[in-house]
């Protein structure tokens, strides 16, 4: 079991492919996924757009700790469970934004899809760009399209996941260690925009719950 904080702690982006939720029973579970929907709902109805805007700041303040106990051991295909990957996605981006433009930008050359257009960046993307890139993707799940957001963090993830893939290949040689820790984000990078692209499909069939 994770060490218990008195205060939610803030996880830098070097925890990304390790980030462990809190214990998850079944009950935990059904939580899950009643808070989820009541969140999107109310903040959906909130036509003043304060609601999101807190929303989009909470991990800058809080850390992920809190969204963890709920959210990180639902199912990946789930609503709370496509929230804690976009929440992941924006603590990742926010706590080292420079790695993550890097990445973005060696992804963005190396991929001959249109992933890069999807997910909407500027050409070439600054770290602050990226992060009002990633900013505006949660606001755009809470307040616009929510299978229009989770396809953009989808074509985000497999930019990234190319970036991290080749720059691992660069390191290789002189740095296998390094080159270990890009290829693990890169399959993580991966897996979330597989399970981002289906939920979407999901949602877009009212069957993402």
């Amino acid at each position: 079991m994770p060490e218990q904080h008195h205060r939610p702690v803030r996880r830098p982006s070097s925890s990304f492919d390790n980030i462990v939720g809190a214990h998850d029973p079944a009950e935990e579970t059904r939580v899950a996924h009643a808070t989820a929907s009541a969140l999107l709902t109310r903040v959906r109805e909130d036509e003043s757009g304060a609601s999101v805007e807190r929303l989009i700041a909470f991990t800058s303040e809080h850390g992920i700790d809190e969204i963890a106990e709920l959210w990180s051991k639902a199912p990946s295909r789930t609503l709370p469970g496509s929230l804690w990957r976009l929440y992941v996605l924006q603590l990742a981006i926010h706590g080292d934004p420079r790695m993550a433009a890097l990445l973005y930008d060696r992804g963005r050359v190396e991929l001959s899809s249109a992933d890069a257009v999807v997910a909407g960046a500027p050409v070439p993307a600054s770290p602050d760009e990226l992060v009002a890139l990633i900013d505006t993707i949660l606001r755009g799940a809470f307040r616009g399209d929510f299978a229009v957001a989770l396809d953009r963090a989808a074509a985000f993830c497999r930019v990234q996941a190319s970036g991290a893939t080749h720059t691992a290949d660069d390191y290789e040689s002189t740095e296998p260690g390094r080159a270990s820790e890009l290829t693990t984000r890169a399959l993580r990078l991966s897996s979330y925009a597989q399970d981002l692209t289906a939920s979407a499909v999901l949602w877009r069939m009212g069957a993402l719950a």
